[in-house]
């Protein structure tokens, strides 16, 4: 069954089990104990840290291994904004950053610190002048990702660096999604990652903080790691951890090459295979094996169980899950279509003929489900012109609202309007995006009764 959702967890790199079962025998005892067992225990202990340092561009006492990848970004962010508390308590970060980010800035600002959002443009990525434009004398920290992780858009690190290193500014960059592939560059002040993401073990984090950044650990002192990351080290997942990364990083060229013809293809055939698809992402400053597309008038998660029936693991970066209705603040702030995503990120080895398998499965998953929500065909005959219609989905949910447009956007005349009313928090979202794929003009909001309206205007 082929496995595409390596951007969520890579399966676990060979190098990663023989260093994982051969400092399980090594690798036990306590490191900071000065009998033979914990000397042998250190000495993996401090090979691992400078192999991952040599990886990610720093000395091996920047670097220190934490409990998570969030983990790692919860220690940065609360570490430096603590080191920098005399500069102020301002964050500046991109709309699109990982939850963990996130998450940090509402703590911050529950505590009474403030945070800006730096926009994305369509493909996801920031302008680093706006970027830049947003530090401020009290800005203590910026954060921005090196590659997102919905949608795969590598972000201008390099260039945000120079404008955060002339302002004084530390910049920490989670780079969880690229680090396999390759060193960030660029005068980033702190970086956090997670093994999981390049083939190592769950359960280890890296925080790579480098010298001269003003950083003071926040909770009880802790001896472990230079006092950066408490308790118990697990050098076994460790040692695992950092043989992998030394291991991706070697097949990292040659791999990235393989896989970025493979996304190419499925680039290039969704939109042909299958009506009404859009890709979504940059297509060009984008991480190698990672391809994310947009279904109109499908839900993600739908097609997400249909493929999996069909023996495809995939990923769904749709607005909402079963637990949350939460749209995805990603596609959100990028203006696409928040409905009916599919991700596909391959895991190195992937083959031409999965690849092919899959294309061959999408086209029927999506119009059977398309089928079942009494989507609109590609070529439906028009019903007679009205001056303008208006479309009531209270209380159901996207892509139905979406649906509903699409079915009677030609019953009135070019220059007409359509307004849809509905109380689905990502109607607001979606509606606007269907407009920019299929080239009618999105009038705005309005408020209604119940719910909002929103107004469509055919413009072909």
């Amino acid at each position: 069954m082929p496995y595409f959702d390596a951007a969520s967890s890579a399966p676990l790199h060979p190098v990663a089990r023989q260093a994982l079962l051969a400092s399980l025998d090594e690798g036990w005892a306590d490191p900071a104990r000065l009998y033979r067992e914990g000397r042998r225990a250190a000495m993996l202990l401090d090979a691992a840290r400078e192999t991952a340092a040599e990886a990610v561009g720093c000395r091996p006492d920047e670097l220190v291994f934490t409990s998570s990848g969030t983990r790692a970004v919860h220690s940065a962010v609360a570490g430096a904004l603590s080191g920098r508390r005399r500069v102020g308590r301002h964050l500046v970060l991109s709309a699109v950053e990982h939850s963990s980010v996130l998450h940090a800035a509402a703590a911050l600002e529950a505590e009474g610190g403030s945070s800006t959002e730096v926009p994305v443009d369509r493909t996801g990525a920031v302008d680093p002048a706006a970027y830049g434009g947003a530090l401020r004398a009290d800005t203590a920290l910026a954060c921005l990702q090196s590659a997102n992780h919905e949608v795969g858009t590598e972000q201008p690190v390099e260039e945000t660096a120079e404008l955060c290193a002339d302002a004084g500014v530390p910049l920490l960059v989670d780079a969880a999604q690229s680090l396999g592939w390759g060193p960030v560059p660029g005068r980033w002040s702190l970086m956090a990652a997670s093994a999981h993401k390049w083939g190592g073990p769950a359960g280890v984090g890296l925080l790579a903080v480098r010298k001269g950044v003003r950083f003071a650990p926040r909770g009880p002192a802790d001896e472990r790691e230079s006092g950066r990351a408490a308790g118990y080290e697990n050098i076994p997942a460790i040692v695992a951890a950092a043989a992998s990364l030394r291991a991706v990083r070697a097949e990292a060229a040659e791999e990235a090459a393989r896989l970025r013809l493979l996304v190419d293809r499925v680039r290039a055939a969704v939109g042909t295979l299958v009506p009404d698809v859009e890709v979504v992402g940059d297509p060009v400053r984008r991480l190698p094996h990672l391809v994310t597309f947009s279904c109109l008038y499908v839900d993600g998660e739908t097609v997400l169980h249909e493929l999996d029936r069909a023996g495809f693991s995939v990923s769904s970066g749709s607005s909402c899950t079963s637990s949350t209705l939460t749209p995805s603040h990603v596609l959100k702030a990028m203006g696409v279509l928040t409905e009916g995503n599919v991700r596909l990120s391959l895991p190195a080895g992937t083959t031409e003929e999965e690849v092919d398998g899959f294309l061959a499965v999408l086209p029927g998953v999506v119009a059977g489900v398309r089928e079942r929500l009494g989507a609109p065909a590609p070529a439906s005959a028009s019903p007679a012109a009205r001056a303008s219609l208006v479309v009531d989905t209270l209380g159901r949910r996207c892509p139905i609202p979406v649906i509903e447009l699409a079915k009677v956007i030609e019953g009135v005349p070019v220059g007409g309007t359509v307004t849809v009313l509905s109380d689905d928090e990502a109607a607001r979202l979606d509606i606007p995006a269907w407009c920019a794929m299929r080239e009618q003009e999105y009038v705005g909001e309005e408020p209604a009764e119940r719910g909002s309206a929103y107004v469509v205007r055919r413009l072909v």
